[in-house]
Formats: structure tokens, sequence, C-alpha cells
């Protein structure tokens, strides 16, 4: 059954587009499709794209169906990584660059790959980073929603919707260390580090184009919040209501049916 026969529920939650699929498959297969769909679109009409990626096991199915479209040319496509450990060994099969490496950039060589560097000074690698962010304008980001409603690494004792950064250090929350080890990342929470590199929430809005993928039963309660809590820092996804172009895709176990 092809994914568009899977989507149970379409809607829309102020400017939020959402849709809901029958199982984790469908709708990593569906986003996938619509992000493939997007890229080529953009590159008809541009010499090149750039796109944000996160990295988690959430984003496996939308990563898996990316790396096998033969169609998409990745040498004109920049990609960037929203955020990355401090304090992990260079070679840690934890960090996000590696993860992305793993599951996506090894495969398909897009034509700049620009990772976060957190083994050097974190200041000055989110000043570097800054820089790259805005050298131009970014056209598609491809995000998760965190168990705590964090979007990257901006908990919501960190998140800022009027940040006047674009990268920045942040401390992690102890819901979103908890995460890790739920996602089978970490051994326990004390493996987890305690701070990070992240994009900013305005970094992240400032994209054209924006897929948000939300797997899975742990994710439950940070959709519902999403969907139905006032906006504010207190669920910081809530902002992704406010944005242009944001399509939310949720499977059962996520959105509670």
């Amino acid at each position: 059954m092809m994914p568009s026969q899977m989507l149970l529920k379409e809607m829309q939650v102020d400017a939020l587009k959402v849709r809901v699929y029958q199982n984790r498959k469908a709708m990593g297969t569906a986003a996938g499709v619509d992000i493939a769909g997007k890229i080529k679109e953009l590159l008809m009409v541009k010499p090149n794209i750039r796109m944000i990626f996160a990295a988690a096991p959430s984003q496996s199915e939308v990563l898996q169906y990316l790396k096998e479209d033969p169609t998409i040319d990745w040498s004109r496509i920049t990609a960037f990584h929203m955020d990355e450990y401090i304090g992990l060994p260079v070679d840690a099969q934890q960090r996000f660059s590696q993860f992305l490496c793993d599951h996506l950039f090894d495969h398909v060589h897009p034509g700049t790959v620009q990772l976060i560097d957190s083994s050097s000074s974190s200041e000055l690698e989110s000043i570097r980073y800054s820089a790259l962010l805005q050298e131009a304008p970014i056209d598609i980001v491809c995000l998760g929603i965190g168990e705590n409603g964090h979007i990257a690494f901006n908990d919501p004792p960190v998140a800022d919707f009027e940040d006047t950064l674009l990268v920045k250090t942040v401390e992690l929350e102890a819901a979103c260390r908890q995460q890790q080890v739920n996602d089978g990342c970490f051994p326990s929470v004390e493996a987890v580090p305690t701070h990070a590199i992240t994009l900013t929430i305005p970094a992240l809005l400032a994209g054209a184009h924006l897929f948000c993928v939300v797997p899975g039963k742990t994710k439950h309660q940070a959709v519902t919040k999403t969907l139905q809590d006032t906006i504010s820092t207190a669920c910081p996804s809530t902002i992704l209501r406010n944005h242009v172009d944001c399509t939310l895709y949720v499977d059962c176990d996520a959105y509670g049916q």
C-alpha cells in the first residue's frame, strides 16, 4: 500500500499542516517523498540549495528514503546539521555529525557538508557556524520534536523565539538527556553530555520549507502540546504553528489514535 493510501488524517493548526499516517514506515516514506520532491522542484530554478538536517533515530526512515532516491542531484546541495554534543570523543558514534554521515552524507555525497566541530571552543565554533549559515538563505529544514517539545537542542529553559544568535551553547534539560537513553543512544543518563551546540529557533525558522517528522508513543505528549498548547517556550515546538510552510508528519502512536 502506498503511503498516500495510509494517510489517516490531514488538518491544519494555525499555519502548521499536519498529516497522520497509519504507521511509522508510511509516515517516513511520505515525508521522504515530499522532501525529495521539494529538493527537485527547487533545483529546477536554483543552481544549488542549502539544507539543515536533524540527527536522531526518529529520522531514520526519512534519511533512508532520501538515500535511496537516485534522482536527487546531491552535488548541488550544501548540507548542515542542527546540533552537536560537547565533550564526546571525535570518533563517538553518538555524535550527530557521525549519525548523519553514517545514515546519509557518506552515501549521497552532498556538494558541501558543513559539520559542527564541538571539539574546539564552543563559542568560537558557534560564531564560525553562524557565519556559514548566513552566507545564503536556507531552503529546507528536516527536523523532529523532542519528548520535552524541543526543536534542535532548544529545551524549554533555553528556548528563545526572539534569540539574536543563530548558534549557541546550551545546557541540556534532564528530560532531554533521558530521551537520549530512551532512544538507545546512551546506556545511562550519566553518559549523556550535559551541554551542546545548537542552532537557535530563529535559525531553524529562517528555513523556507520545514518538514517535521515525529514518530512513536514517547512523542505523543509532545505532539499533543505542539498542536493544542498556547504558543510559548514552555513547549518550543508550538512555534512551528507560526511558520509559513511547515508540515508535521506523525504516525498513530505519536498522534494518539
